[in-house]
């Protein structure tokens, strides 16, 4: 099978590392040094899986910026392209969705076109109906930042979104559910084959359970912190129900990444005409317990903060809507002077603040460290660090 994929994001890589192992596979981005690394075996984001595969397996795996020449004889073209939410139009951004498929169907009318980008609820059927094609499927993804591939080796479910009414196309869902079971590990994966607004719909909702899940959880230790309590014993003992569960449970300085910030908010307007309470505390939760830990930080009256690491989890190089940023913006605008240690940032400066290069210098100029996730390289300076990272885990 010939598989082109577009956007070599975490979601994009991870896919195109998978399928390569029994596909013939050309991955497409606009950035040339990412395409040059991945050509040479050398992974461009933090994932240990995507790092290995590229380097020891066998994998039929070119990369190009040339998505003419990716798109002209595959067979499945799978969008991955981002698609940031955008606050002024309260609606996720599809405009690179949209240039992938126009690009297809210009180029490879014949090819069956995959999105893998988040999209909003009634997305695919209004794709369908614009372009005056069913060859549109949407599949979901399911995966965590900088396990990416690992989540595609051993995925929780697949799902692939396609109309009802036509038996060509749910037979390409059916063999492109077929191509990823075939490239993961685990076996007797749970399998939909579902309308795409479904499809669409269970996205949004996981992931908003997930932030419902970090909020609970965040404001068990606001409560704990107020009244003077050990959030941990708490967590402890109300996760022993087994219908709640140890996982998912450590405090942080609010959700933050990639998915979840910018889905909560798109199921929040998609939800405009419908009757809610919880959606909309979900997002609304995110933003007092941010206000919530600068509070916390101001009143230790800090000359200087340190702030460790801008990346929103542990071993990982991304820091797009990580919220330890939040948190930084609220002690900016009540004048706080900060530093940064972030190994992954170039820059000089970011947000107006000095990025510092040195770990130890970072340590011995800061007065207090604030860290949304623990490390390691900091223990030697706890006495100074402010962190709601309880279980020293993601």
């Amino acid at each position: 099978m010939k598989i082109a994929v577009a956007g070599l994001g975490y979601v994009g890589l991870s896919n195109a590392v998978l399928l390569a192992q029994h596909n013939k596979v050309t991955a497409v981005d606009i950035l040339k040094e990412k395409v040059d690394l991945i050509n040479n075996k050398k992974s461009p984001i933090a994932d240990p899986e995507i790092q290995e595969y590229l380097a020891t397996k066998n994998l039929d795996l070119a990369a190009t910026t040339d998505f003419a020449a990716a798109y002209g004889d595959a067979n499945f073209i799978i969008i991955c392209t981002p698609t940031d939410y955008d606050p002024k139009k309260d609606y996720f951004d599809t405009s690179s969705v949209e240039t992938v498929i126009e690009q297809s169907l210009s180029l490879n009318p014949d090819a069956v076109i995959v999105i893998k980008s988040t999209v909003p609820v009634g997305y695919t059927e209004s794709a369908i109906r614009k372009y005056n094609t069913k060859r549109i499927l949407f599949s979901p993804e399911f995966l965590r930042e900088g396990k990416a591939l690992y989540d595609n080796l051993y995925p929780s479910r697949i799902i692939v979104g396609v109309s009802p009414d036509d038996g060509y196309m749910t037979e390409r869902a059916h063999a492109f559910a077929g191509l990823l079971q075939q490239g993961a590990i685990k076996k007797d994966v749970p399998t939909l084959i579902i309308n795409p607004t479904e499809a669409e719909a269970i996205k949004l909702f996981a992931n908003t359970y997930l932030a419902l899940r970090v909020s609970f959880f965040n404001e068990i230790d606001t409560f704990a912190e107020i009244r003077g309590l050990d959030t941990k014993q708490i967590i402890d003992g109300v996760g022993l129900d087994p219908r709640i569960g140890s996982h998912y449970n450590n405090p942080s300085f609010g959700y933050g990444g990639y998915c979840l910030p910018k889905d909560t908010k798109q199921l929040l307007a998609n939800y405009h005409d419908v009757p809610n309470n919880i959606i909309a505390a979900i997002v609304e939760a995110n933003r007092t317990r941010k206000d919530f830990i600068a509070q916390r930080i101001l009143k230790k009256n800090p000359k200087l903060v340190g702030v460790y690491r801008l990346t929103m989890k542990a071993n990982s190089d991304n820091f797009r809507h990580s919220s330890i940023q939040g948190i930084m913006k609220r002690l900016k605008a009540k004048g706080v002077r900060m530093v940064i240690y972030e190994p992954t940032l170039k820059e000089d400066l970011f947000f107006d603040c000095e990025v510092i290069g040195d770990l130890e210098e970072f340590k011995r100029i800061s007065d207090l460290i604030i860290a949304n996730r623990y490390s390691d390289e900091i223990r030697n300076v706890m006495h100074k660090v402010y962190t709601r990272d309880l279980y020293l885990r993601d």
